[in-house]
Parts: C-alpha cells; structure tokens; sequence
C-alpha cells in the first residue's frame, strides 16, 4: 500500500462532493475547463480509475519476458556448435544459420532485441506508474487540507441544502479549484504515457526477418562429413 493507496477513501469522499458541485458547471473562465474538455471526465472518476494502476505487475511482466531470453540464447548456442561436413549443402546451410542467428539476436530488431525493449518498455511504464501515483498522491494531500476543501464539505453537506434562496452557487468556485490541481496532475501523468509510447514504439513492432546472405555455391563439390 503506497500514499495513494492510504489517501483514497477520504480523497474519492471530497472529490465526490467536487464532482456534484462540477456537475452544475464551473464559473466561466476558470482554468479547469480547458481540463475538462481535455480529459472528458470529471476528476472524482478520473482518480478512481488511476487507482487500479500499480507499478507492480508490470515490474513483474519485465522479468517475466526477459527470461524468456534464456530460451533464444540456447537456440544460439545450438546453432553456433562447430558442423562436421562440407560441400554445397554444408555451405546453403551455413548461409541459413547465419540468418537465423542473425534474426534470433543480433541488434536490436532481433527477437532478443525486441524482448529487452518489451522490457524496457514495462519497467518504464511502471517508473510512469510509480512517479504519477505519488504525485497524484501529494496533490490529494494538498487539497485535502486546503481552504477550498472546507467550503467544498459545507457546500455539499445537509445543512447547505437549507440556505437562502438567492445566496448563489457555493462552493462551485472552490470545487473547480480543487479540480483544476487534480486534473493538472492526471493530465501531466498521461502526457507522460503517451511520451513513453512515442518513443518505445519503434523498437516494440515486429522482428523483421533479414534473408540468407547470398554467396555462391558450388555444386560440382561432393558433400564431405567429418573433419
């Protein structure tokens, strides 16, 4: 359990009075709205979806594909064992393993090249994970504690439904500025997202297969085995 974990239930409690005061509109030209309009999502169920992110399973997805290195690197070892013939044959073949071995980790648009980026890839992605909770985690402590939190809480508590008639929206401004820091937030960790994904996503496609390099063979040699 990390400080977002800890902070969620009294934070999901204030951002779901934040949410209903949004609902009705935020005052005109507060910076959330250019937040809302990005994200689409009011910041209550914004939160409550990037709480079910955890850095965890893909740390784990990592060394889960690495070890499937092993697996390729005795593949290698196999078909870099010394061949006792020659001849055509022999010679066709060598040109074949040449490009299996190249295929099978050589750089990095080899398999193994593209399992370490995968990789890479996932312990990125969970560093992403890890460094948007907390920060997430630090902006719910912010506001939690804050002024507009207080008028938030009395502006959606029982007694509020009471006031006078006329006395105007309360609440609503305090309600966009809590949501404004959230969604701030939120929307740094997701440009943070697809930054990673620009620039992983060259090395995640597909192995390309490099073909034998031709050489001539000669064909009017007898195929020897042995040394």
């Amino acid at each position: 359990m990390d400080a977002l974990d800890r902070l969620a239930e009294p934070g999901l409690d204030l951002l779901r009075r934040v949410d209903t005061l949004l609902a009705a509109g935020a005052p005109e030209g507060h910076p959330v709205w250019p937040l809302l309009r990005r994200l689409q999502v009011l910041p209550g169920e914004a939160v409550r979806g990037f709480l079910d992110l955890h850095p965890a399973p893909l740390t784990t997805a990592g060394h889960a594909v690495r070890r499937l290195v092993r697996g390729y690197d005795q593949a290698s070892a196999t078909l870099t064992d010394p061949v006792a013939w020659s001849g055509p044959a022999a010679s066709a073949y060598g040109q074949s393993r040449a490009a299996l071995l190249r295929h099978l980790d050589e750089g990095p648009d080899s398999l193994v090249g593209r399992l370490e980026s995968t990789a890479g890839y996932a312990d990125a992605l969970a560093d992403w994970v890890d460094g948007s909770r907390a920060a997430l985690a630090r902006t719910l402590a912010e506001v939690l504690g804050s002024t507009e939190a207080v008028a938030v809480v009395a502006a959606t508590s029982p007694q509020a439904a009471e006031r006078e008639p006329g006395s105007g929206r309360v609440g609503a401004a305090e309600a966009a500025e809590i949501a404004r820091r959230v969604l701030a937030v939120l929307s740094v960790a997701y440009d943070g997202a697809e930054t990673l994904l620009r620039e992983w996503s060259p090395s995640l496609g597909p192995a390309p297969w490099r073909p034998p390099v031709e050489r001539p063979v000669r064909h009017d040699t007898p195929t020897r085995l042995g040394w």
